[in-house]
């Protein structure tokens, strides 16, 4: 079965430093026009070995929810359509931000 493919606004690229000192070691961005239940539009991580630099948007397949107990909305994760990415890998280039929510990986 085919995974969806969406297409990213990334807001926040690779190297960005956020006002807690986070510094994002992947891509993070928004799906336009597909809200979330926090009202705003759905985050996603792009998680892939071969984008190492910072983008603009980004076209890749849904592989993943972030669930988050301790927050409104979930985190998604994109990756390229022909890339596997595995729960390691996701936990890994996410670790700079979730630690700080009680979530959980459904793999898709």
């Amino acid at each position: 079965m085919a995974r969806k493919v969406y297409q990213a606004i990334i807001d926040i690229p690779i190297g960005y430093q956020d006002s807690f000192g986070n510094r994002y070691p992947i891509n993070y961005g928004y799906i336009p026009n597909l809200f979330a239940e926090d009202g705003e539009e759905q985050d996603v991580y792009i998680v892939s070995e071969k984008v190492r630099e910072p983008l603009k948007c980004f076209e890749g397949e849904l592989v993943a929810v972030i669930h988050r107990q301790d927050d409104v909305g979930d985190e998604w994760v994109l990756t390229l359509s022909s890339e596997i990415v595995i729960l390691e890998d996701i936990k890994e280039k996410t670790y700079f931000l979730e630690p700080y929510f009680d979530s959980t990986i459904e793999l898709l």
